[in-house]
């Protein structure tokens, strides 16, 4: 009898244990999602646009901010597109990666100025560099390399006018078909003839997170990866960087269709080296820097958890 009181304490136990660490590990994800969603507030107030941050592995939304406006509003992505204009170029054997491009400016295009934000001094540039920089010239040129029907297919295999299935009823981005040089160019700038919603954006990119996490990206899109970790250590979108924690995202800035003024994109995901989350930021009447800005609070949040929710 006493080795059966024994093991029915044992087993009690271990009940008791399991119980406990099962509860403890809701806890700490309710109290982790709760402090993103605080990061996400906080960072941005008084902003109008969108901010979600979702889970690389699940797709589950963990913190949102105008989860409608990022479901349903229809805006030109800008740079955003950038790495998968790339990703086409290498994967069809149009582009080396080690290839390096002049930046000319300045740059006009079909009446419409385009001139890099990147340093004078950045004068020529590989494909890697290109992400980081986000250099318009070098996309611009290297685009041309892709017909019509192949940039409007590098952007749909991205997902990027297809609902990302995070949100109910959500509007579907639109791509155009482009008619001439100028409008292929425009097209693979972000800057003309396709359409997106914040949402549509943020799943591509966790498309990108999942093969990053996954280890099943294609060895020559290894210039993608690692221009998207760059453009936050030293680029563009620098503005996301988080000390100690290496972070992989990129920026966009376009014109509204209603108006002169701008909005802007970043969307990222961390740790670059395997990835948990995915965050990304749409600010209305901003630039892309402003989004990367809002993110890093994101990020830092995230980075002092040190866990997925």
């Amino acid at each position: 009898m006493g080795s059966r009181s024994q093991t029915r304490v044992c087993a009690c136990a271990a009940l008791l244990l399991f119980v406990f660490q099962a509860g403890a590990t809701y806890l700490r994800n309710t109290e982790a999602k709760g402090k993103l969603q605080e990061a996400v507030e906080r960072a941005m107030e008084g902003q109008a646009g969108a901010a979600i941050v979702a889970d690389v592995a699940t797709g589950e939304i963990l913190a949102a901010r105008g989860l409608d406006v990022a479901a349903h509003r229809l805006e030109r992505p800008g740079s955003a597109v950038k790495p998968f204009v790339l990703t086409a170029l290498l994967e069809s054997g149009k582009l080396n990666a080690t290839q390096r491009l002049l930046c000319r400016r300045p740059l006009r295009i079909g009446g419409v100025r385009m001139d890099c934000a990147h340093p004078s001094s950045v004068v020529d540039l590989d494909a890697e560099e290109a992400i980081a920089y986000s250099c318009n010239s070098y996309f611009a040129e290297a685009a041309t390399r892709l017909s019509a029907a192949e940039l409007v297919q590098a952007f749909r295999r991205a997902g990027l006018d297809s609902p990302s299935g995070m949100a109910k009823n959500e509007a579907n981005g639109r791509i155009a078909m482009p008619r001439d040089r100028d409008s292929l160019q425009l097209e693979a700038l972000g800057e003309r003839g396709i359409e997106v919603t914040p949402l549509e954006v943020l799943a591509a990119y966790r498309k990108l997170a999942l093969q990053k996490r996954n280890g099943s990206a294609a060895e020559v899109d290894a210039a993608v990866f690692a221009g998207l970790e760059q453009s936050v250590a030293y680029g563009i979108a620098h503005a996301a960087n988080v000390e100690g924690m290496k972070i992989a995202g990129k920026t966009g800035t376009a014109a509204s269709r209603e108006s002169s003024a701008t909005h802007g994109f970043f969307v990222g995901y961390a740790p670059a080296e395997k990835p948990e989350i995915v965050v990304m930021v749409f600010l209305e009447r901003g630039h892309g820097g402003d989004a990367a800005g809002v993110a890093q609070t994101v990020f830092a949040e995230f980075a002092k958890s040190g866990r997925t929710p």
